[in-house]
């Protein structure tokens, strides 16, 4: 699939989005994915967001993402909302260990927000090669009040057929996607860039002329930091991100070095390491 058809895609599902639900919002965590998102928006409306642009703030976040986050807010003219729980800033994955921290500051905050704003959709910037937990999810994918994703349930003894597993969200075709999923379900994530990968969003950024993190660029990282080779390759909380082994500090230099890679992308992220297998925790309990 060409560039353009990616966009093309992304912009028919986004314009859905505000076809069938009547208050959705944008999630942006001023990473690559979310910015590319954004610009989608941009070109899919005529230059606008028209929706509500979330924030998670766990207060853990680095600095450039503060300064990235008010200056392209300001540049582009976003309705930004900052998300913030209660315990942000104070709750540390030292302390209660990072299950507990993310679903608290980010799933719970934005639980929070949702109930009492009233979103009926929520867009997300997730990709399905980012994370093994993310391959088997849909376009627009419903979640109950406890923002569970009940896609599948065990099939009881009486009801027919081989599988195991009753599949309770169909599989999309035709670019079909439904958007009533019932009374017991309290939003609707969308996800344009499901069917993007790492590389291809990079390609996007670099056509579009697109403004990104700096954290992304080894120069930049030795320079504010003073770690020699490394960059960030996916970006997150401060305790729960770290750099990886990289030189390169231009889009091009990038996008080869993905191309020759065969590190997995969020490797830099410390719950998708731990032996509790966090990461499938937090998606149980609502997590992106």
């Amino acid at each position: 699939m060409s560039l353009e058809e990616l966009v093309n895609r992304s912009i028919y599902i986004l314009r859905e989005a505000a076809a069938q639900f009547k208050k959705p919002c944008i999630l942006w965590s001023t990473g690559k994915d979310s910015t590319t998102t954004l610009s989608l928006c941009r070109e899919a409306f005529f230059g606008k967001v028209p929706f509500p642009v979330l924030h998670i703030d766990t207060g853990w976040g680095w600095t450039e993402i503060y300064e990235f986050r008010d200056r392209l807010a300001d540049e582009w003219k976003l309705d930004l909302r900052i998300v913030k729980h209660p315990q942000a800033g104070k709750l540390h994955p030292s302390k209660v260990g990072h299950l507990k921290c993310c679903h608290t500051l980010k799933t719970l905050a934005l639980r929070d927000y949702l109930e009492k704003e009233g979103f009926d959709a929520v867009i997300v910037s997730i990709r399905r090669d980012e994370h093994y937990m993310r391959m088997v999810e849909r376009v627009f994918s419903p979640r109950d009040r406890e923002f569970r994703w009940r896609h599948f349930r065990p099939r009881r003894p009486e009801e027919p057929g081989d599988s195991p597993f009753i599949y309770e969200q169909d599989v999309e075709l035709w670019d079909i996607y439904p958007s009533d999923f019932g009374e017991d379900v309290s939003h609707v994530r969308i996800h344009p860039l499901l069917h993007w990968t790492e590389i291809e969003v990079w390609q996007y950024v670099k056509a579009r002329k697109l403004p990104f993190n700096p954290l992304y660029r080894a120069d930049y990282v030795e320079e504010k930091y003073g770690w020699k080779g490394k960059r960030f390759r996916s970006l997150g909380c401060r305790p729960c991100t770290k750099p990886i082994d990289s030189n390169a500090s231009t889009i091009d230099q990038i996008i080869q070095e993905l191309k020759e890679t065969k590190e997995p992308e969020r490797r830099g992220r410390v719950q998708d390491k731990e032996a509790e297998q966090v990461m499938r925790h937090l998606r149980a309990l609502g997590y992106m």
